[in-house]
């Protein structure tokens, strides 16, 4: 059995779950945003955070986006 770092394993994980995850209010695709560290759902107009490696997929805590910009 192969040792893998722990950073990789953590990195491999997050990319499968991040391709599980859908937008809560209408379940089209999110598009990760690695610099602001939020997940956007560009169908609801809103970006949901991500804290501590843990996306917070809470309509109430998202952040509404402008799509025209």
């Amino acid at each position: 059995m192969r040792d893998v770092p722990v950073k990789e394993t953590a990195a491999q994980f997050d990319r499968r779950m991040l391709e599980l995850l859908v937008c809560p209010l209408t379940s089209s695709p999110l598009h990760y945003d690695a610099a602001r560290q939020e997940l956007i759902s560009k169908a609801a107009h809103l970006a949901f955070p991500i804290r501590d490696g843990i996306p917070v997929m809470l309509p109430d805590e998202a952040r509404e986006i402008d799509e025209s910009a």
